[in-house]
């Protein structure tokens, strides 16, 4: 399926022609959804493979992996002004200006991504310290440390091209590289990790190998898709050999919220990782297991999210917002029921789903216990994740930068610190305060967007 038969299918759909409003979300969202559960999957099997390695390897995993997601933040800008462009223009049938926003989009990711990649390998030790990780775990962990910063440089790029093509309606060919290169993920990171085929044993650093190679690889064929001219989209020299002034600003405009957003997060999930770090290196352990958990419930809110966004900014792009709004309740529906299920699965296989990981009977205690507080928000955390793609779809990037701010510092990490210090909850407290920041988000992003405001946004 190629960008444009995506958009012209998708504007011009009857807002009251049920089957055709769901037909076209599952077109959209179906390759989406299954590259994400994929991905999150090779993430459960690589951490499955590290958590036999013992306490230490998943914490070092575990605090390599906050500073590394604080450094990816500032490319949301661009990705997400980049798809908001792409998707507009390309409803709206200016294919030049996404074409220019694309081109932009990569020139200024790949200038960034060395600056991020020199401050990453640079300060690896520090940033391990800081997240209150112990001697051991630095010393375990700092090379795995440095090879997952170098992987920015690719996956980085990777993103922002991604994010072009998914803005043009095209989430097949992201699904196809990212599916591939989780297969190779873990292959690779068995055989690295354990020592086979004749290879060494390299713990954590075979893990990080495995992803560098297989990120650089991703990379590569994204390029090569960007510039074959055979999509929507293209990218060719006279897109990045320029600095347009004003279609970085428009980008920045509306990307720059989203990277707000992001940063307060990732700082406010930094805090709330060194609180739990407070707790000792089972807790981080436990902890970070059940992230890797719940990222399988993250990965059909993403999904969602991506066809919510496209869907609003290519409908907005030729005027019709009841369609934009149409599309928006009928994802939303759809995710809540899956949020359901998944949600009753994490509480009532909570102690089945950790032995997957470890054979620790202390981490498998304190992590089944949180798993099941995760287990009730993940309706509120899917609806949450659908209406803020819409919300960024249409421009309207402010709102989920100020909700982010309150649930996180005002909720998440004030209450943890509470919980933990102050009432000796524990992991209890810990994941609590999760479960109440996930709340409030999920309705003040709810009320937002019912008072549609984001129809006017012009970008």
């Amino acid at each position: 399926m190629k960008a444009a038969e995506a958009y012209s299918d998708s504007v011009t759909v009857d807002p009251q022609d049920h089957k055709a409003v769901r037909r076209m979300i599952f077109k959209l969202a179906g390759p989406s959804l299954t590259e994400m559960l994929l991905i999150n999957m090779t993430q459960m099997v690589m951490m499955i493979l590290v958590g036999h390695l013992g306490a230490i390897a998943v914490a070092a995993v575990g605090l390599t992996s906050q500073p590394y997601m604080l450094m990816t933040v500032l490319f949301a800008a661009l990705n997400t002004g980049t798809t908001v462009i792409v998707a507009r223009s390309t409803g709206a049938g200016k294919m030049g200006d996404a074409n220019r926003a694309a081109g932009q989009s990569l020139m200024l990711g790949s200038v960034l991504s060395v600056l991020i990649v020199a401050l990453g390998i640079l300060f690896s030790e520090e940033m391990l310290r800081m997240m209150g990780a112990s001697p051991e775990v630095v010393h375990y962990g700092l090379n795995y440390a440095r090879l997952m910063f170098l992987s920015i440089g690719f996956s980085s790029i990777s993103s922002a091209l991604s994010a072009i093509l998914r803005g043009a309606g095209d989430t097949r060919t992201p699904m196809k590289i990212n599916v591939m290169s989780g297969c190779l993920s873990i292959s690779l990171g068995f055989v690295l990790i354990y020592g086979h085929l004749g290879l060494p044993e390299m713990g954590v650093a075979g893990a990080a190998i495995a992803t560098l190679a297989v990120q650089a690889m991703a990379m590569i064929a994204f390029l090569v898709v960007m510039f074959s001219g055979k999509f929507a989209v293209r990218i060719g020299w006279a897109e990045i050999s320029r600095l347009d002034k004003s279609m970085i600003y428009r980008m920045l405009r509306i990307g720059i919220p989203s990277s707000l957003e992001q940063l307060i997060m990732r700082l406010g999930i930094m805090t709330f990782v060194k609180i739990c770090a407070g707790l000792g290196t089972v807790a981080v352990a436990a902890s970070q297991i059940v992230t890797s958990i719940i990222g399988i419930s993250f990965m059909p809110g993403a999904a969602f999210a991506i066809a919510a966004s496209t869907l609003v900014g290519q409908t907005l792009g030729v005027g019709k917002p009841d369609l934009a709004e149409r599309y928006v309740w009928q994802i939303r529906k759809y995710g809540m029921l899956l949020g359901g299920v998944m949600g009753a699965v994490f509480i009532l296989f909570a102690p089945y789903i950790f032995r997957l990981y470890t054979s620790d009977a202390t981490i498998i205690r304190e992590g089944a216990w949180a798993l099941r507080i995760v287990g009730f928000i993940q309706i509120s955390q899917i609806s949450q994740f659908i209406l803020g793609g819409a919300l960024r779809g249409a421009g309207d990037t402010r709102f989920p930068l100020y909700s982010t701010l309150i649930g996180v510092w005002g909720v998440r990490v004030m209450l943890s610190y509470v919980f933990v210090y102050i009432f000796s909850w524990g992991m209890f407290g810990l994941w609590s305060a999760v479960a109440c920041d996930q709340f409030l988000r999920s309705n003040l992003i709810y009320f937002r967007f019912k008072r549609m405001v984001w129809k006017q946004v012009k970008i």
